[in-house]
């Protein structure tokens, strides 16, 4: 299995190859991930991720039609950023982009809006942290359980679009799947 870990800094994943544009001791390949193609072969990794980094990068579009080059079919996408409620996606001054748990919909094939990318991915699983208080009056295993099941997408839109910032998320996770 071929993992890759894409700025992964200090923090390379165990038995993957890391790429970041930092020359750290545990980066594998130095290359400025704003720049494309990546120095890899076309369906070359089983695994991807993408820690607290896709936030910085110039295009996320772009980013993600290079992942999805270097994805072998079917291969998972892991792609962890702060939700746009989170203190942390506004504080770092090098972050480019503040995501919602839809930002990552555009790429998937049925989206009505997906012809601003030819890269594919399902929405495998989306899961945020928050605070404990809210974890800990069950605030975060609802919004957690509601983006499991669409039949509860209403109550989704609505902690995204009017009670985030009082709820704030902490960190997101995306499992998504390269469609080829």
């Amino acid at each position: 299995m071929k993992i890759l870990d894409i700025g992964c800094g200090n923090n390379k994943m165990k038995g993957a190859v890391g790429i970041d544009r930092a020359p750290l001791p545990n980066v594998d390949i130095v290359h400025d991930l704003n720049s494309f193609p990546y120095p890899f072969e076309r369906d070359t990794f089983d695994e991807i991720y993408a820690t607290h980094i896709i936030e910085h990068l110039d295009s996320i579009t772009r980013t993600m039609e290079e992942l999805h080059r270097i994805a072998k079919p079917n291969a998972k996408v892991t792609i962890i950023t702060p939700h746009h409620s989170d203190f942390q996606s506004w504080n770092d001054p090098t972050h480019k982009w503040h995501l919602t748990t839809y930002s990552f919909r555009y790429f998937e094939p049925e989206y009505e809006s997906n012809y601003y990318s030819t890269a594919r991915f399902e929405v495998e699983s989306i899961q945020i942290d928050m605070a404990r208080l809210w974890r800990g009056v069950g605030v975060e295993a609802m919004i957690n359980y509601s983006l499991r099941h669409d039949s509860l997408r209403s109550l989704r839109k609505f902690w995204e679009g009017y009670l985030s910032f009082i709820f704030r998320a902490g960190a997101m996770t995306f499992v998504l799947k390269a469609l080829k």
